[in-house]
């Protein structure tokens, strides 16, 4: 394992007796791809941000958190070596990118990031790195964009018959169970306080939105649910995650209908169960255009798979 995992293994695990970790991190060889070196620097810059957000994740999980960053540095660095090899098989096959290609898409990556130059320095700055380190990364990137899109999207073929085979077999993927599309105003109460009050806005509120209020705005205005912003909104759901009580109350409206106030221990609702949809089957027009973006996802995964093994097995790799 490299310096500078141990490292970042270190501060999650306790530091065994008699043994005190190194804060040098050396600029050794990670790996070479036939005539390209992968520095530790460059590992590192690639793959931290992946150990970083994992000990955030596991902060309390020293175990699991060794587990999963030994995981992310090999899959980080297996793809920093098919980075390699697609760069390499750029400049072997011949071809030439115009500056200005490279020029415009460093541009769209600094707007898309950071705003703007100026703050892009900065940070760069505060990482110790260049903009000649910015922008050789980024033109790395367009590269292998566009070699992945010669060899791989262009490649993809998803045909309508294609798209009904994937439906006939995953028909089951496609069942709908019985759901309502339900909004609802939710008073909170007081936990052993009198709720006497709570309970009196709710029959108010009730009987304006029953004289004609619109539901949402009187939601907007009162609810303390967590769906007040889009007006009591609960979109699409099946009764069943409902409590008890809310799933008895929406089994007797029918769409369009109001209930009554439904009071417990810590909150007076008012429901209103918009529609109802019967436990069905979503049609093949309905997925059509998601199941052609699963295909091509798992069609671009393959070819990615294919035209990085043959890389590879063309390719001088050794690790350090």
């Amino acid at each position: 394992m490299r310096y500078w995992l141990i490292a970042l293994l270190a501060l999650a695990l306790p530091p065994r007796p008699g043994i005190a970790a190194s804060p040098e991190l050396l600029n050794g060889i990670v790996a070479i791809v036939n005539d390209t070196v992968i520095t530790e620097n460059e590992a590192r810059d690639y793959i931290e941000p992946v150990i970083d957000f994992l000990k955030q994740q596991h902060r309390n999980d020293p175990k699991t958190f060794q587990e999963q960053a030994m995981k992310a540095y090999r899959d980080g660095l297996n793809q920093l070596i098919d980075r390699k090899l697609m760069l390499d098989d750029f400049k072997k096959s011949g071809f030439n990118l115009p500056e200005r290609f490279i020029e415009d898409f460093v541009q769209e990556r600094i707007r898309e990031q950071y705003g703007d130059r100026s703050r892009l320095i900065k940070t760069l700055e505060e990482r110790g790195r260049s903009f000649a380190d910015f922008r050789k990364e980024i033109r790395e990137q367009f590269i292998v964009e566009q070699m992945q899109n010669f060899h791989i999207s262009s490649a993809i073929i998803i045909s309508p018959a294609d798209i009904e085979r994937y439906y006939r077999e995953h028909i089951k993927d496609f069942r709908l169970p019985d759901q309502i599309k339900l909004s609802m105003i939710v008073l909170n109460k007081q936990e052993g306080g009198d709720n006497t009050g709570v309970e009196r806005l709710a029959a108010e509120l009730l009987k304006k939105i029953r004289d004609g209020a619109d539901f949402a705005e009187m939601a907007n205005i009162y609810s303390e649910g967590s769906q007040r912003t889009e007006g009591g909104d609960w979109g699409w759901i099946e009764p069943k995650v409902l409590r008890a009580e809310l799933a008895k109350a929406a089994s007797l409206l029918k769409a369009g209908e109001v209930g009554e106030v439904i009071n417990t221990p810590d909150s007076a609702y008012i429901m209103r169960v918009d529609k109802i949809r019967i436990a069905h089957v979503r049609p093949l027009s309905e997925v059509r255009d998601e199941i052609e973006k699963n295909l091509k996802a798992e069609e671009r995964k393959r070819l990615q798979d294919q035209y990085v093994a043959k890389l590879r097995k063309k390719a001088f790799i050794r690790f350090f």
